[in-house]
């Protein structure tokens, strides 16, 4: 969603199709991983890449600030989510 910002609305053509064709991607993969793993598991692990990429990116192209507290965090989204794979075995 990182190139969502890019579109202004939807109203720039080029950024809104990278956006879309992403999107497209995401789901894909998504449904891809529904084969063999749980639905929550997916879905967080989903959800957990799009938090730690989005602050990522911000980080690193948007000039958002990296504070020790908002990489804690994200931390443990994604401690969460290996927890929930490791857990579901």
């Amino acid at each position: 969603m990182v190139l969502l910002k890019r579109t202004d609305g939807f109203s720039r053509p080029w950024p809104s199709a990278a956006t879309v064709a992403t999107m497209v991607f995401s789901f894909f993969c998504m449904s891809q991983s529904l084969r063999s793993l749980p639905m929550g598991t997916v879905y967080a692990v989903w959800t957990g890449i799009g938090a730690a990429g989005g602050l990522l990116w911000g980080i690193a192209l948007e000039g958002e600030p990296a504070g020790v507290v908002r990489i804690l965090c994200v931390g443990l989204i994604l401690a969460g989510v290996a927890g929930l794979r490791l857990g579901g075995r």
